[in-house]
């Protein structure tokens, strides 16, 4: 059955329950069935370089399962149960995924992001419990097991650091120079350091413990984390396995090659498309250690796509705007499809980029919360720009409305919060800390996501904001999605951010940040008279921007709005300061566990009670940078 219309959603739901689906309950059990239905078909394929005829390794089905195995096994021996941690800080590379399926199926994986600093890296191992790491061996040109070291340091309950050594992937005469100039840890933790491939290589290639008997909780994932604590999500079995088999019944086959630039320790790379790769027998490709972000990959894209004969993309707003600066210079006719998430596309770089490369570009939405999907444009049916699709089989979408009166259930096209139910919602305990699951779910059942959206006459999705990023002025609610669509349509602008900066009259006011199409000029006098014609909400439009050189992203794409809110904070409570006459100025804004952003200002041998009147006024909280007898505000 196709996958073209809510009707068609409505359909394969109308076939059987969930619960009746003949999926196997254990990640082991679906990857060996994969494995005996297609042990010498591709599974997995990774090239540290980007060049298109650069040196890839290719592990079939049966190679997969058994590199698997031995992790698996490897970290039994290493204490690790069916409730105990094995967390991973890698780059993308094959050991990357024998890490992440062989610990979920020993215990529980916890992939974290190596762009995190190591204080980061530390508060996620405690919160964990880690008690094994998997990362990276030093290496030239990164710091991730300089900081992982530094990490472990600060996590007692780390007992062992597994080393991956990435010198194994090139060729000489590179890898005879690897050894000469790699880095030297200094200082030393309390974990035993090993040789993960050495010590993987001398386990058996079966499990050599018995398989779950059943659904459990099997991942970690952290949310957010660039600043501040992370929030961390648990992900069971049947969640996986519900995003592995909705890829597999609506898109994949053994016979489909899959272009996935994007981080193993995103849910996008690891549940919706490798989970789906596991569960349909479909060929995943990762191209360097730091997918889209690695050196050449946007340049040599096209020509990976032909060497690999790639039927699917996957990709991310901000890759398309790199990709469509560049020429289409090699055979794409293998492709079907673009897969596009993490954050909505604009409606010109859409156009923009079917335009260029014939390639029919399809949206869709999730999250980590709910393990991950919830809905996508029909690939085989009408693509409603701008939307996140029709919701999938099996995932109830409410969207609510709080109300004096307690929470109430929207119309046709009545914006509220969009709130999910479906197999991958692990309704009550979706975070590790209880105290953030109170309040979380509608009804008990339907995940609170936190987003803005409507659901128009045909069923279809729309997401409208993040209720978090609304602007409060004076007590008016505005949506910062009309400021920056607005900005979007200036053909100068490739991003746009908006957020509230702080003001001691009204709270807030709309402030935008904007990063530019390569080669344009524009003024920020300019664009903000173009915001006076389009954004047509007057209290909307921004009373400040500023251009970047590049907006602060995620490693998945999104404009990464609290670094934005610290730049906003800091000029706002740097220009009370000078208006005052006081000298002191903020030196950081830190992301505070129970109080948000919090400016740390340094008195710089002002006086205190000028600083004190100048930001007072501010509902935004500050404090002082350093040990003074002087209250915080």
């Amino acid at each position: 059955m196709t996958f073209a219309s809510f009707a068609d959603r409505n359909a394969i739901e109308a076939e059987m329950p969930w619960e009746a689906r003949d999926v196997p309950q254990t990640l082991w059990g679906l990857l060996s069935r994969t494995a005996d239905q297609f042990p010498d078909r591709p599974a997995v394929s990774y090239q540290i370089l980007s060049g298109p005829k650069d040196k890839a390794e290719t592990l079939s089905w049966g190679k997969l399962r058994e590199r698997t195995a031995q992790a698996a096994n490897l970290f039994r021996t290493l204490g690790i149960g069916e409730k105990d941690v094995v967390a991973y800080v890698l780059p993308n590379c094959n050991e990357t995924i024998a890490a992440l399926l062989g610990g979920a199926v020993a215990g529980i994986v916890n992939p974290i992001n190596p762009l995190l600093e190591p204080e980061q890296i530390a508060a996620i191992l405690r919160e964990t419990g880690a008690k094994v790491v998997v990362t990276l061996k030093p290496f030239p040109k990164t710091d991730v097991a300089q900081k992982v070291h530094e990490a472990v340091r600060h996590a007692p309950g780390v007992s062992t650091i597994l080393e991956v050594d990435l010198n194994r992937y090139l060729t000489a005469p590179k890898s005879w120079i690897v050894p000469l100039i790699r880095p030297k840890l200094t200082g030393t933790s309390h974990a035993d350091v090993k040789d993960f491939n050495r010590e993987a290589a001398r386990q058996p290639k079966m499990l050599s413990f018995p398989d779950a008997d059943g659904d459990r909780v099997a991942a970690y994932f952290h949310t957010g984390g660039t600043t501040g604590m992370p929030k961390v999500a648990q992900h069971l079995y049947s969640g996986m396995i519900y995003n592995g088999w909705l890829g597999h019944r609506l898109l994949f086959t053994e016979e489909d090659n899959i272009m996935c630039p994007l981080p193993l320790f995103h849910v996008f790379a690891c549940h919706v498309i490798l989970m789906a790769a596991v569960s349909s027998g479909a060929h995943v490709v990762f191209p360097t250690p730091a997918g889209y972000r690695g050196e050449g990959v946007f340049d040599n894209f096209w020509k990976l796509v032909e060497r690999w004969r790639i039927s699917f993309i996957i990709t991310v707003p901000t890759a398309v705007s790199a990709l469509m600066q560049r020429k289409v210079d090699a055979d794409v006719s293998s492709v079907k499809t673009a897969f596009s998430g993490s954050a909505p596309m604009p409606l010109e770089l859409f156009k923009r980029f079917e335009a260029a490369s014939g390639v029919t570009v399809v949206e869709g939405y999730g999250l980590t919360e709910a393990t991950c999907l919830v809905s996508c444009n029909p690939p085989e049916g009408e693509k409603k720009v701008g939307s996140v699709g029709v919701p999938f089989p099996y995932t109830d979408v409410k969207i609510v409305r709080q109300t004096d009166a307690g929470p109430r259930e929207c119309g046709t096209d009545e914006v509220g919060e969009i709130c999910i139910s479906n197999p991958g919602v692990y309704a009550g305990s979706t975070y590790t800390e209880e105290d953030k699951n109170r309040d979380l779910f509608h009804q008990g059942l339907y995940l609170r996501t936190g987003d803005l959206g409507r659901i128009d006459a045909d069923g279809y999705l729309w997401i409208t904001g993040r209720a978090k990023d609304l602007i409060i002025r004076g007590g008016h609610n505005i949506d910062p999605a009309e400021i920056e669509e607005a900005l979007l349509l200036h053909p100068a602008v490739a991003f746009a951010g908006a957020i509230g900066q702080p003001d001691a009259h009204s709270g807030e006011l709309p402030c935008a940040y904007v990063e530019l199409v390569s080669g344009a000029t524009v003024t920020e006098d300019e664009l903000l008279a173009h915001c006076r014609t389009h954004v047509h909400e007057r209290a909307a439009q921004p009373k400040h921007l500023t251009i970047l050189d590049e907006l602060p992203k995620t490693a998945v794409g999104k404009v990464f709005k609290p670094d934005l809110r610290k730049r906003a904070i800091t000029r706002i409570y740097d220009g009370a300061l000078e208006a005052a006459g006081s000298p002191a100025r903020v030196v950081s804004v830190v992301d505070d566990k129970k109080r948000g952003l919090v400016a740390r200002v340094a008195l710089n041998g002002g006086d205190a009670d000028v600083v004190s009147e100048a930001l007072g006024a501010f509902t935004r909280p500050w404090e002082w940078a350093e040990e003074r007898d002087t209250a915080a505000a």
